[in-house]
């Protein structure tokens, strides 16, 4: 399994997490074979967003005796009312649920305590100002979590949340279809097929944004809905109107800016398999981009997706990785230390480059390569 940093938090994360969906499902009986297979396979970030007591208690029973195997995602502000789950804010639930967990999970800790599904501005100020950040802080203080973490749907909320340089971790819904949609409060819209009935062109500018913003911010940023909730496995449900493997969506999230891992919400052993399979996969069966250019419905004209089929430059040039930077510094107006840091350690700078053309003639998006590597040269100065 390739580990990656998890931004500035200083945890290694595998590529490929588990979200904990087959947990809950078949009352518990795959949270063992699950844990086993990860142990087995390096995967070794869990997200609970869930607060099933069962399902908490039998986790920490499969935990016993290799909880350090593991970085555990726990969530704030998610509770178990009349049989259900339920979100709340209200601080006397949100510290029952929390020791609820930790108690269930025999663990005096979690490594990250992710304050639980803001998908409103407005819901987000409320935290920031109110006794629920408030409680992750004394939480972090007291060593009960590592980081502090936020999920959320909407880039606008989350936006906000990471600029405050409150959060140390995202969790977020990465995926071709949703960073086509704009921000809003209503996370349904991501999904309903009518929203992409009218031809749609390039990434939401705010979903980049926000994916620039904790790249260099350094808040690392754990996938959910990689899959579209499975919708773009399925050429019928798809709102591309093609399917993608997989491997494809996999890959799509892990090359975003900031993105570490990739939880995958697999309710079988088979999905986890397949999932976890994709540090096996070849370059050709991990790649999206030529699925993409035949999307009937989406297109990504002149859009730097990251996906590499510019390479191999005659000059040794990571493209993908130059194209990165430069879009960072743009966002941001001026050069961060961090991506002049990174850019310096490029082997090939952007000036070595001849301007031959390759590299266009093979992107699948029709970027201006050449365009971007001698406005890159007299960005970074070589």
């Amino acid at each position: 399994m390739e580990l990656r940093e998890l931004g500035k938090t200083g945890l290694k994360v595998g590529e490929i997490g588990i979200g904990c969906e087959g947990f809950v499902d078949h009352d518990g009986a795959l949270i063992g074979p699950m844990l086993d297979y990860a142990v087995e396979h390096g995967v070794n970030l869990i997200d609970l967003y869930s607060p099933d007591p069962a399902m908490r208690t039998k986790l920490g029973a499969a935990l016993a005796g290799r909880r350090d195997k593991f970085v555990l995602q726990g969530h704030l502000c998610t509770v178990w009312k009349d049989g259900q789950y339920l979100r709340t804010r209200k601080i006397e639930e949100v510290r029952e649920g929390f020791e609820d967990l930790l108690e269930r999970l025999g663990s005096g800790s979690v490594e990250i305590g992710m304050i639980h599904y803001v998908d409103s501005e407005e819901d987000w100020r409320t935290i920031a100002g109110g006794p629920v950040l408030q409680y992750a802080k004394e939480l972090k203080a007291c060593g009960k979590i590592g980081r502090i973490g936020l999920s959320s749907h909407n880039p606008r909320a989350a936006m906000e949340a990471v600029r405050s340089g409150e959060i140390e971790v995202l969790m977020f819904s990465v995926n071709p279809c949703d960073d086509l949609q704009p921000g809003g409060e209503n996370c349904e819209s991501l999904w309903d097929g009518e929203n992409y009935q009218k031809p749609l062109l390039n990434m939401d500018p705010e979903r980049e944004a926000l994916y620039e913003l904790c790249s260099r911010m350094g808040v690392g940023i754990t996938v959910m809905k990689a899959f579209g909730g499975g919708d773009l496995l399925s050429e019928t449900l798809s709102p591309a109107g093609k399917a993608l493997t997989p491997w494809q969506c996999i890959h799509y999230a892990l090359t975003r800016p900031a993105v570490a891992s990739v939880l995958a919400g697999a309710r079988t052993m088979e999905e986890l398999e397949i999932s976890v399979g994709y540090e096996r996969a070849s370059a050709e069966e991990r790649d999206y981009a030529a699925a993409f250019a035949t999307f009937p419905k989406i297109r990504w004209q002149g859009h730097c997706m990251y996906c590499g089929h510019c390479a191999p430059c005659p000059r040794g040039i990571d493209v993908a990785a130059v194209t990165k930077f430069l879009n960072l510094a743009r966002a941001q107006g001026s050069v961060p230390e961090t991506v002049r840091e990174h850019y310096a350690v490029l082997k090939h700078a952007a000036g070595q480059c001849i301007a031959c053309g390759a590299c266009e003639s093979r992107c699948p998006f029709e970027v201006p390569v050449i365009e971007n590597m001698r406005a890159a040269a007299e960005l970074f100065g070589r």
